[in-house]
């Protein structure tokens, strides 16, 4: 396989005038006009667009710019002047349109026309917006059971349109709502609540102000939360401590140029960001933190007995917290050199870590993907939190938890009801609100919903937004259910490989961009979104939308429900028509949207409760939980290492620094130093070294499970790199195929995407055809 390309190492801070160039290159690539250029200046304002990317707040909307590198490449993709019309399908039949990659799909620019899969040509033609509603009321009438629909949702739906899928789908009969978030932040959403009571952070921007250190664990914020770096950089300035725990040195948690700042660009100076990088072997997360638990509470014992100043928030655990007695015992027991061989950090790296924590009167503990998608990933973030509590680090200003969503409103689509294991309560308060009994069996999340249409028992798929096909794990598993499916809906901006990847019938509706102006009856309707920090605020769409025949979500979730349901019950079509009759739906079903549309209407919108924050848990007991987790010995990668010996390596799945989720912007990873490629594989040069192989030349890769599938992904490029040994990433989804569907995080059932046991076979070697999955090679 030819690589066109090069890697190089970078050495420049991140941001900076690299940040710039690439603005400039991406709005060039997308066509983007002169008289859309404006459009960032009402980014994240007043009266202006949320970002579509990922879902960092902001300074209440009022600073003079508020994007950054990856929002603008966000928003040329919406304000691109590139178009996908009917021509466009009727040039191309779905299997030439397969044969292209996730890059040049997203290239062709916007969809502009409900389209519909024709079977006799191969290819997508135009339909009518009725029509296509129609169908989609026919198949769903059709069905044996409610069950047999699922309907996903992407983290850039609106609260608006999120709440009225969640209704219809209800209504219909199922909780059948495979979200994003379950392959996300899903550990986040089920751990914490068992700990603090909510499934949310704790603090806000403010508190980044106030904080003594910043722990971040598992988190690239110069790619996949560029504004965050702001904090950061003002935090690193006045001499706060930031604390890198990540596999990988990221190059803006090392040094960073703030390209909003004339001084900084003028003379090319930047700021070092973390003043120490703990690099943990994939999975070591929870065995690290625990780690760090068990010498504060050394450290507090030998206080205790000499009679100095003790290191716990004994205060704090009495008045606020049950279990420590417990936990305490299980910290003592636990042996240090299994702490150490699980998270492969040394003894004096967790000495350092450990003393900037207990030196650090406030503390935030930030993390992303890098703690969520393992196997112990509920488990890990429990132990965050007990950690965190040990010093009375929640509810208190400058202290605090705070998990970095990724999808600009995912937050906000659980919050409204986006939850395929939702509580009585909710339904209780929707049955009150609406007037039917909604369904109360839990229903199917991203990996049962795969499973389910592999297995028949889903026939119709709807997705808001995203890119299933693509952001699931186990790809060829994954395209097999949906092509059994008898009808996949898409809603979209853009052209995806889902599209392609269709059951027996298949529709594109093509929808609004949060950059459009989104008129009803004449009139602009704004939408509402939930930032990482539980900040609602209304958005408005600015541009023209990219085709006259364009429908909001709103407005397609309504007709859509409008069809299949009618509107005895619900008026669907006068929600469509004025969004604010939603928000006074949200606000009658979740006690804290009260005055909703007076309070979003506010600059800034308005902070939604959370109550750990205030040091209330809901919770048995109404106390915070210390929580006992024992390391697991005997897991499908424990066993994969016996059988394999240090061949077998522990591979991440990532992204790289022009993409966002499964959407590619381009082909350079700048701040990885590599640029033109995809294909390609993060390596230590022992691991290169003990495998007989070099930087540079090409493997393909197998997984390791224990199904009988041969999971691979092929022609990878080697790349030698600063990771932990027996560690290994790569770009997904290029690496999805080898990720099991059945390896899911305990407790939460999210893929375990950072955590993959792997096998690097030089290129091109045989595989055993009897038990390869369908489409492997994917």
């Amino acid at each position: 396989m030819a690589n066109k390309g090069h890697v190089a190492p970078y050495t420049n801070p991140a941001g900076g005038w690299g940040a710039l160039k690439y603005v400039a290159l991406n709005l060039y690539r997308e066509r983007v006009g002169a008289g859309k250029l404006t459009t960032l200046l009402a980014q994240n304002q007043p009266d202006g667009f949320d970002c579509p990317g990922c879902a960092w707040p902001d300074r209440n909307h009022a600073s003079t710019f508020e994007f950054c590198e990856n929002g603008v490449k966000a928003v040329a993709a919406e304000a691109t002047s590139k178009r996908v019309r009917p021509d466009f399908f009727a040039r191309h039949t779905v299997e030439e349109l397969l044969q292209q990659s996730d890059y040049e799909l997203e290239q062709h620019g916007r969809l502009t026309a409900p389209m519909m899969y024709d079977r006799a040509s191969g290819k997508y033609v135009p339909i009518p917006w009725d029509r296509a509603f129609a169908l989609i009321a026919t198949h769903l009438q059709a069905l044996d059971d409610p069950d047999q629909a699922a309907f996903y949702t992407s983290g850039r739906a609106s609260n608006e349109a999120a709440f009225l899928y969640q209704l219809f789908a209800r209504m219909y009969g199922t909780n059948n709502f495979p979200d994003c978030s379950n392959m996300c932040h899903e550990a986040t959403s089920r751990g914490l609540p068992h700990t603090v009571g909510v499934g949310k952070g704790t603090v806000l921007l403010d508190d980044f102000e106030l904080a003594d250190a910043i722990l971040i664990f598992g988190q690239n914020p110069a790619t996949n939360h560029p504004r965050m770096m702001g904090e950061l950089h003002a935090c690193a300035k006045r001499g706060a401590a930031i604390v890198s725990i990540n596999p990988l040195k990221e190059r803006g948690l090392e040094r960073f140029q703030d390209p909003q700042s004339p001084g900084a660009m003028l003379l090319n100076s930047s700021t070092r960001i973390s003043s120490l990088f703990v690099q943990p072997r994939l999975g070591g997360d929870f065995a690290l933190i625990k780690a760090v638990a068990k010498r504060v509470l050394e450290l507090d014992d030998k206080a205790a007995a000499t009679g100095g100043p003790r290191v716990l928030d004994s205060a704090f655990i009495d008045a606020h917290t049950q279990g420590f007695g417990a936990f305490a015992r299980d910290l003592r027991a636990e042996s240090w050199p299994l702490l150490l061989e699980e998270s492969g950090v040394a003894r004096e790296q967790i000495e350092r870590l450990t003393q900037v924590y207990v030196r650090s009167e406030r503390v935030i503990a930030c993390w992303g993907m890098g703690l969520t998608q393992h196997r112990n990933s509920v488990a890990a973030i429990q132990m965050l939190s007990n950690l965190m509590m040990m010093r009375g680090n929640i509810g208190r200003p400058g202290a605090g938890l705070c998990p970095v969503r990724g999808h600009s409103n995912v937050q906000g689509d659980r919050t409204v009801g986006i939850d395929e294991q939702p509580t009585p309560a909710f339904l209780d308060r929707l049955q009150h609100v609406f007037g039917f009994e909604p369904p109360r069996r839990h229903g199917y999340d991203v990996v049962a919903t795969i499973e389910a249409m592999r297995a028949g028992r889903v026939k119709v798929f709807i997705g808001l937004g995203g890119n299933f096909a693509m952001a699931t794990p186990d790809t060829p598993l994954t395209w097999q259910g949906l092509r059994q499916c008898a009808l996949t809906v898409h809603v979209a901006t853009k052209l995806n490989r889902s599209h392609l990847v269709h059951g027996h019938d298949a529709l594109i509706l093509p929808t609004l961009g949060r950059t459009e102006t989104d008129l009803q009856n004449g009139v602009a309707q704004g939408v509402t979104v939930e930032d990482s920090m539980s900040m609602v605020h209304i958005s408005y769409g600015i541009n023209q939308p990219a085709s006259p025949a364009l429908l909001s979500e709103v407005a397609i979730v309504a007709r859509m429900a409008h069809a299949a349901l009618g509107s005895g019950t619900v008026d669907w079509l006068a929600r469509a028509a004025n969004y604010a009759l939603i928000r006074d739906d949200i606000e009658k079903v979740f006690d804290g949207f009260h005055d909703y549309n007076a309070r979003v209407a506010k600059p800034g919108g308005f902070h939604l409760k959370v109550a750990s924050r205030e040091r209330e848990w809901d919770t048995p007991g109404a106390k915070a939980q210390f929580l006992v987790n024992a390391i697991e010995r005997d897991t499908p990668l424990h066993r994969a290492r016996k059988q394999h010996g240090e061949r077998l390596l522990t591979m991440m799945t990532m992204r790289s620094h022009d993409q966002y989720n499964t959407t590619i912007y381009g082909l350079d990873d700048r701040y990885r130093g590599v640029f033109g490629l995809r294909r390609v594989v993060f390596i230590n040069k022992e691991d290169l070294r003990m495998l007989g192989l070099q930087s540079g030349g090409m493997v393909d890769i197998t997984s390791v499970w224990d199904d009988g599938v041969e999971r691979r992904a092929d022609g990878f490029l080697l790349v030698e790199y600063d990771i932990p040994r027996g560690c290994v990433g790569a770009y997904y989804p290029e690496t999805n195929p080898l990720v099991p569907l059945a390896s899911v995080a305990t407790g939460a059932s999210t893929p375990t995407s950072k955590s993959i046991p792997v096998l690097l076979h030089p290129a091109g070697f045989s595989v055993r055809p009897a038990s390869s999955a369908p489409g492997s090679g994917t």
